[in-house]
């Protein structure tokens, strides 16, 4: 999720005179960066892990514990084109420590949090920070390396983000079988402030003084688009996807949509210059983000609640098993890396996600409850296959557009990358509840209403059973029926991602543009 920011440094200065309380330590700079790096897959994977525990202590409800990752998700990717902006003109050092600051301190409110309203709207907020943090850090990386360094820097953020995915779910897992879930908080707690006291002590601030402005009425009209559209998806479950409310809540997204279209085509400074679509190469990177969004991040939610919810395995079981699915994101970004000296960037990627559908496939035959022999494959051939195109984009996403506009396509796709995975998770959690209730046979106590029908479902869908055993259904049909929808959403899934990567391979047949 870290781009590089392509802005010369000649077109950089300082904000202030170099002080002797900021101190010239590189070592000590790309720590403080990749700690906040670190911090947010913890924070992502954490509180996927922790959703069915927080779920049994608040006692909440099926829509209100999905927006325990969505909540993030969707500020964190909303706000990262306009977090960056806000760096360029007022600081990188001061947007990343203001970030990181934030995302620290709440982080130790979500762990205190008394309610689960209270710890959905400081998710929202602390995506917010995250944002912040990122964008921030990454720019202010930017401006202390140059060339051969500044790429070795930024891949060794990557790989600590990687960390971050493999080790987050064990590291999650363990924390709650012996602290319970509060305790899955207090790692990134920790991380931020190391991260915070370095960024403070030896970044140096600076700006670039042609920063264009910011674009209020693009982020507005954007995050307003998200908000609804994700809204929407999580209610349709619940309400039923003709229900006027939700009918209403995509409408509006709709109009957001359009209005930001044509308040990016007007502008004299966008934040999104829709012109870029005119090269095939920069739409089929696009592709890959959106594409490892649903054959792999939606996974780290998904399978947890799997495991802890439905097989009714401990959570640290279930961070052991995660491993499988997320330990390849340390390898495989350097072999695609490796394989692009001999290999077109595009096939490489194309032929992960190939990789990817067919781990999906093999995942969705897999039973509920099967050993660890029977899950463990499918779960790492996904993970091989989604790691190769991971180590490929965020290159390929400024290498395929002229080279005055890298920064932009940068930004564009990390919009694309995090917002993507808010509304990938929605809408995989709107279907699985669809496919659930579509499965659920009469109660055998009682005659079940289409109104009961749903709470069963998406209780189900988020691992919470007790809600449909007490409406009179076994565990084993509803083992059976969580089965059966599982096995259709997997396949769903692999078609998406095998679609994807025909569509990259006829996008990036032509490699990238002629840079100027």
């Amino acid at each position: 999720m870290t781009t590089e920011s392509p802005a010369l440094p000649c077109s950089e200065i300082p904000s202030s005179p170099p002080s002797a309380s900021v101190r010239r330590s590189p070592a000590a700079i790309v720590a403080a960066v990749c700690l906040a790096a670190l911090v947010l897959p913890l924070s992502f994977s954490g509180g996927a892990l922790a959703t069915p525990a927080i779920g049994a202590y608040f006692n909440g409800s099926p829509l209100a514990l999905n927006w325990i990752t969505n909540a993030f998700m969707l500020t964190f990717g909303s706000c990262l084109m306009a977090a960056g902006t806000l760096a360029d003109r007022y600081g990188r050092k001061r947007i990343f420590i203001c970030g990181i600051a934030g995302f620290t301190l709440l982080t130790l409110l979500i762990a205190l949090a008394p309610g689960l309203i209270a710890l959905n709207v400081l998710r929202a907020v602390q995506g917010l920070a995250a944002a912040a943090a990122l964008a921030g850090g990454s720019a202010a990386l930017a401006q202390e390396f140059e060339g051969h360094a500044r790429t070795r820097v930024f891949s060794l953020m990557g790989t600590v983000f990687g960390i971050g995915l493999a080790f987050g779910p064990l590291s999650s897992g363990v924390l709650i079988d012996r602290f319970g879930w509060r305790a899955v908080f207090c790692v990134p707690l920790l991380f931020g402030l190391a991260s915070l006291l370095l960024g403070l002590r030896y970044l140096r601030e600076t700006v670039n003084p042609q920063a264009s402005r910011v674009d209020w009425g693009g982020i507005l009209s954007f995050t307003a688009m998200l908000a609804l559209l994700t809204t929407g998806l999580l209610e349709a479950p619940a309400r039923g996807w003709s229900a006027p409310v939700t009918l209403a809540l995509l409408a509006a997204a709709l109009l957001s949509l359009s209005l930001f279209i044509a308040i990016e085509r007007r502008i004299a400074e966008p934040m999104l210059d829709l012109r870029l679509f005119r090269f095939p190469a920069f739409v089929g990177v696009q592709l890959l983000p959106v594409a490892t969004c649903f054959c792999f991040v939606v996974l780290l939610v998904l399978l947890p609640i799997r495991f802890i919810g439905i097989e009714g395995r401990s959570p640290m079981a279930a961070g052991v098993l995660m491993i499988a699915l997320s330990a390849p994101i340390l390898v495989m970004p350097a072999v695609a890396v490796w394989l692009s000296g001999r290999l077109p960037a595009g096939l490489i990627s194309g032929v992960g996600l190939l990789v990817a559908g067919v781990g999906l496939l093999w995942l969705g035959q897999v039973e509920v409850g099967a050993s660890a022999a029977a899950i463990l494959p499918p779960m790492l051939l996904t993970g091989i296959g989604a790691g190769l195109p991971w180590g490929l984009m965020d290159g390929l996403s400024v290498s395929v557009v002229p080279r005055e506009q890298a920064g932009m396509a940068s930004g564009i796709f990390s919009t694309i990358r995090v917002a993507g995975e808010g509304v990938s998770l929605a809408l995989v959690s709107a279907a699985l509840s669809y496919l659930i209730a579509a499965s659920l046979p009469p109660a055998a106590l009682h005659l079940q209403t289409a109104s009961g029908m749903a709470p069963a479902a998406q209780g189900l869908a988020i691992g919470d059973m007790s809600n449909a055993l007490s409406q009179g259904w076994s565990a084993l049909q509803l083992q059976q029926v969580y089965q059966g929808a599982f096995r259709s959403l997997s396949e769903g899934l692999a078609l998406l991602t095998i679609a994807s990567a025909l569509a990259v391979f006829w996008f990036l047949r032509g490699g990238t543009v002629a840079r100027s």
